[in-house]
């Protein structure tokens, strides 16, 4: 005995129904996305892993996963080197448009036996400068200072001083030690990290050239480059890599420092101490407090530098004015 199968019902009899794309209803297909299972056609859809994923999930993930970092914080575009280009562009730049200003001179004639430069406009609009001496002849003693430059309200020599040369040599010679030394700590710590790492290193050559040599016309990129020394010792021993060829490298050019009257070494030293400062906030921070301790670092910084240079202005204001016929 048999019995008859019931009836189907009308949602059994009907043929399944065709999934179509959620971004492009017109459009059939039996693609979903796997993370949020809606239908996608080939025109939406990005290869995922496993599967396939809808633009926005895509989305979603890259809101959601961090970027990654160097092992300072930093960003990982550093390897590139954009900032270490970009400020050799600039100081080029300006050995170019400093050439112009002194109609074609300016490159040879000064220090080391006539291979360094000598001054341009640019320079002495733009150099580390604090006072005028007035000596009683050519080698005579002097007998009056007068305060001029920073002294006398020109703070932007502070800064301009850094992206300055006498000369293509003492261009050439900075600009070759910024390429090796500026590609690797953008690369260790990111272009924001490393840019702050230059300027403020700059800076604090010049503010040393201000406070101990404000006679002297001082201009170079020296002391930002001396705080690169200092910074990447300092990152090698964070990291624990072999520092003596920086320190035999340092030592070397400190020596050469003393020996040559015309460097600054003010500004050398200035850069260093500026240099590993910032190298420790940037190298030791807590991995939880990195951008609170840079800017507590930075913040004091500025305000050590401000003072010195307060500090001196006003001590260069009490100079006796220089007699009269000088």
């Amino acid at each position: 005995m048999s019995q008859a199968p019931p009836p189907a019902t009308p949602e059994e009899s009907s043929s399944p129904a065709v999934p179509f794309c959620y971004r492009h209803p017109g459009r059939e297909t039996y693609l979903r996305c796997v993370r949020c299972d809606r239908p996608i056609c080939t025109d939406c859809l990005t290869e995922a892993p496993v599967g396939y994923q809808c633009p926005e999930c895509v989305a979603l993930g890259r809101r959601t996963v961090r970027a990654p970092r160097t092992v300072f914080g930093g960003s990982t575009a550093g390897v590139h080197g954009y900032v270490t280009k970009a400020l050799i562009a600039i100081n080029v730049l300006a050995m170019i448009v400093s050439i112009a200003s002194a109609g074609g001179g300016g490159i040879f004639g000064g220090g080391l036996g006539g291979l360094l430069g000598g001054t341009t406009p640019l320079t002495e609009w733009g150099s580390v400068w604090g006072l005028i001496e007035f000596r009683a002849g050519r080698d005579g003693p002097v007998v009056a200072v007068v305060p001029a430059g920073i002294a006398d309200g020109e703070y932007y020599r502070l800064l301009t001083s850094m992206f300055l040369h006498y000369g293509l040599l003492h261009l050439a010679l900075n600009m070759w030690a910024l390429w090796v030394l500026g590609r690797e700590l953008e690369s260790s710590l990111g272009p924001g990290r490393f840019l702050t790492l230059y300027l403020l290193s700059g800076l604090g050559g010049s503010v040393a050239a201000y406070v101990f040599a404000p006679e002297a016309m001082s201009a170079g990129a020296s002391g930002a480059i001396y705080g690169l020394f200092a910074a990447l010792f300092v990152v090698f021993r964070r990291l624990n890599r072999d520092t003596s060829a920086i320190i035999t490298v340092l030592v070397i050019n400190l020596i050469f420092s003393l020996s040559v009257r015309s460097i600054s070494l003010e500004a050398h030293l200035g850069g260093l101490v500026t240099g590993a400062f910032i190298g420790v906030a940037l190298a030791y921070a807590p991995r939880a407090l990195r951008a609170q301790v840079l800017a507590g670092a930075v913040a004091a910084t500025m305000l050590i530098l401000s003072a010195l240079v307060a500090i001196k202005t006003a001590a260069l204001a009490t100079l006796p004015a220089a007699p009269p016929g000088l």
